[in-house]
């Protein structure tokens, strides 16, 4: 079966083809036929966090030169469609006309079905997505799979070269990212069950956050992670040393909460000078103090839930003292207990993911009329 995939749900525009076969347990592989990717980081950074009409501008623009490499790379370019999807891409003018474009010069490709993230997400952008994907079926007489974003993110993290990792259930999800920190107890493949959420800030948003307090350039995670390596590499800790509170550490429950983090750093940098070295020192007890909580808390998980298997996934997953620190915490836990993290080139947002979900969506048959298809930017993955 091959899936087109399309992703928009926030300042990343994606479109992935994968040719896969089989399931889970029952020799599963696939192979990627074309995947590209469009970040709009550098348009967003100027407003020091993703400013939503210049993220469904970008979108409109960047789906379908993406889709045209992506097509290219599968060796499926050529031909004419003949279409209207005008009524469609109503709202998305600049869109529709490249797509119009487009058809002139591309017939249907040899795919089975389109899977485009529907939520959970920026609603704006997540419309985009939708409607293109909705555009596409309708002009190729395509199937849709709509598929929630979080998903994917599992979905990649447990995938392994060209098949899936082996494992053991129960699988306990570390999701983190700009948007979410949840976790997440699966028993079986593709069933979920929420048992701890963030109650206000995420924990990337949390590092946008304060990031910006600090005079840092967007996307705050990397420039505080690079603040707090200088000073791990040098071995130092200076006088100025900053102390930051753990909220929630201790309790008795799976929920986090980083909103009283990031005022807590608000008032150390109001507190006195922000040097160089004081923001250092902020960045790495900042780091610190997250990596804590959330290793503590999925640590907690692991011991309750019996979870044989750690996956963590989300645009966070990419940094390297969390990775690190859960790594170790898990090596001491000594119970054998194994950790899957996606390559960092797939823990932000990607179509590859959602290809992945959109496959074995489909393959179970789970397509949905067009009509019924909507952006939901609060779309859940699991029951509380």
């Amino acid at each position: 079966m091959r899936i087109l995939a399309i992703e928009s749900s926030a300042d990343e525009s994606g479109v992935s083809i994968i040719e896969a076969h089989g399931d889970f347990d029952a020799g599963f592989t696939y192979t990627v036929l074309g995947n590209a990717l469009a970040s709009q980081t550098a348009t967003h950074t100027k407003y020091g966090g993703i400013f939503p009409n210049m993220a469904v501008r970008e979108h409109q623009q960047n789906l379908v030169p993406l889709l045209t490499s992506v097509l290219e790379k599968a060796g499926m370019r050529g031909g004419v469609t003949e279409a209207d999807v005008s009524g469609i891409l109503a709202r998305e003018t600049d869109l529709r006309g490249h797509l119009e474009e487009f058809f002139k010069t591309q017939g249907k490709p040899v795919i089975d079905a389109i899977a485009v993230t529907h939520g959970p997400g920026l609603e704006p952008t997540l419309w985009v997505g939708v409607n293109f994907a909705k555009a596409l079926a309708h002009a190729w007489d395509l199937p849709l799979v709509p598929i929630n974003h979080m998903e994917g993110h599992i979905l990649v993290s447990a995938a392994s070269e060209n098949t899936m990792t082996s494992f053991e259930f129960p699988l306990l999800s570390l999701l983190i990212s700009g948007g979410h920190t949840e976790l997440v107890l699966s028993r079986e493949w593709m069933h979920y069950e929420l048992i701890g959420q963030t109650r206000d800030d995420a924990v990337g948003e949390a590092f946008d956050k304060v990031a910006r307090l600090m005079g840092l350039p967007y996307p705050g995670g990397p420039e505080i992670s690079r603040l707090a390596a200088e000073v791990r590499e040098s071995a130092r800790l200076s006088l100025s040393h900053v102390v930051l509170p753990r909220p929630m550490i201790d309790s008795g429950d799976f929920d986090f909460s980083f909103a009283g983090l990031k005022t807590a750093v608000r008032k150390v940098v109001e507190a006195e000078e922000l040097t160089d070295e004081r923001r250092r020192m902020i960045a790495l007890e900042f780091e610190n103090a997250c990596a804590d909580v959330l290793v503590a808390k999925t640590m907690r998980a692991i011991e309750e839930y019996g979870a044989q298997t750690v996956l963590v996934g989300g645009g966070v997953s990419a940094n390297t003292h969390i990775r690190t620190s859960l790594a170790q915490a898990i090596k001491d836990y000594g119970l054998g207990t194994k950790l899957l993290v996606p390559p960092p080139s797939l823990a932000t947002d990607n179509a590859l993911m959602i290809a992945l979900a959109g496959y074995f969506r489909a393959r179970r048959g789970e397509y949905a009329a067009a009509d019924s298809i909507r952006a939901n930017g609060n779309l859940k993955l699991a029951k509380e």
